[in-house]
């Protein structure tokens, strides 16, 4: 199944966003509606809270009063943590039974209100963070819950900031304005971007070729690099060594296609095959056939892997590399000498932008790749004395 992972501020509107993806078919599950289902009349989380916390925690009519709950669970750090393992537990079993419930073609919104805070991004295929200006938020949580301003001000200020969600989000919706203007992005959304990321991954889809349109410099592509890497890490672990940004897009100021490459490193090409369809299913898909480097010594060419990210709306190219060649030193070498060369970059650019307008329309990458790699192959022996003459190491 494809794993969404939904987000956003105390007043957002992410529950429209939720209604929204379920009305196209998502299976939403609601943590914090989870939250109060296992602490319910009658359940063993409820029993659980009141042997820890005392009978002063139960409403007249047997619910859980939570104002007098908070009172005791947040007092200090002990009984905080005493709060938490009573109900995440019970809360991570529920949403187990649900996520095991969904179809093998389907897509689950985990909506989860402190998804940031708690640094679960790298558990989703993809994360949607739904955003409104903090004076609209107010407002909301003043009109439609009841709040006090104060209250209001409060509960936004122990949440994660603007620029913690906006690094963590592949997808920002904005929901500051009219409602039937997210609940169009969020239409696009599903049709553009999840329905098709969802088969992509499933039926191991090839993506289709792109030409050689060069895009400039994109200040976050940092960023989203550090996303797909954390979820490529999780799954590689200790099976790899390094896992980096490599390629244009690592390189401050380089105009470049605005195709993310990474680089796993292993010790053997054995290592990467173990570990190629769990990557393939969190959303890298292993392409067929053989790959290759080319070597800079004329010998024979260096084989890898490759894997290609699923996601429509963010190309990747994942080349994993064994240290039985040089190609996953060189990949470092390079992205590094540029970095500490501007007019080697400067060059670079050049060549890029040159051949990219006399290759425009063509509707593949490869006569690009070829007449780049002259350049390339040059600028390779500039970089192995650079690095010798400032003992680089990768």
């Amino acid at each position: 199944m494809l794993r969404v992972g939904l987000t956003g501020g105390i007043g957002a509107g992410k529950s429209t966003v939720a209604r929204r993806l379920a009305e196209h078919g998502a299976v939403v599950v609601d943590s914090d509606r989870l939250a109060r289902e296992v602490v319910e009349p009658g359940t063993e989380g409820l029993a659980a809270l009141v042997e820890a916390f005392g009978g002063e925690i139960l409403a007249e009519d047997g619910s859980l009063d939570r104002p007098a709950l908070a009172a005791k669970a947040f007092r200090d750090e002990e009984s905080r943590q005493l709060l938490n393992s009573i109900t995440h537990p019970r809360i991570g079993a529920r949403t187990a039974e649900l996520v095991a419930q969904v179809p093998a073609d389907g897509i689950l919104v985990h909506d989860v209100p402190l998804l940031v805070e708690a640094g679960y991004t790298a558990n989703y295929h993809v994360v949607v963070v739904v955003h409104a200006p903090e004076e609209t938020r107010v407002k909301r949580l003043i009109e439609l819950r009841g709040m006090t301003e104060q209250d209001a001000r409060a509960r936004i200020a122990t949440q994660a900031t603007e620029e913690q969600r906006r690094a963590a989000a592949d997808i920002w919706l904005d929901n500051g304005g009219t409602e039937d203007i997210v609940l169009a992005e969020v239409d696009r959304l599903w049709a553009d971007r999840l329905v098709p990321f969802e088969a992509n991954i499933r039926l191991r889809r090839p993506r289709p070729p792109a030409g050689p349109v060069i895009s400039p410099y994109d200040e976050t592509w940092p960023a989203q690099a550090e996303r797909a890497l954390a979820r490529i890490r999780q799954v590689v672990e200790e099976r790899a060594e390094r896992a980096d940004h490599i390629g244009s897009t690592a390189v401050v100021g380089l105009p470049a296609k605005d195709i993310l490459d990474l680089q796993v490193t292993v010790s053997t090409l054995e290592d990467a095959d173990a570990f190629a369809g769990e990557l393939s299913d969190a959303g890298f898909v292993r392409a067929s056939g053989d790959w290759w480097d080319f070597p800079q010594d004329g010998g024979e060419n260096w084989p890898k892997r490759f894997h290609y990210g699923a996601d429509p709306g963010r190309p990747v190219n994942l080349h994993v590399r064994s240290r039985e060649t040089p190609a996953w030193r060189l990949a470092l070498l390079f992205r590094d000498w540029l970095r500490q060369n501007p007019a080697e970059l400067a060059a670079y650019a050049e060549v890029k932008r040159a051949l990219a307008k006399e290759l425009d329309g063509d509707p593949t990458i490869d006569a690009y790749a070829t007449r780049k790699q002259a350049w390339v192959d040059a600028a390779f022996a500039r970089a192995e004395a650079w690095a010798a003459a400032t003992s680089w190491t990768p």
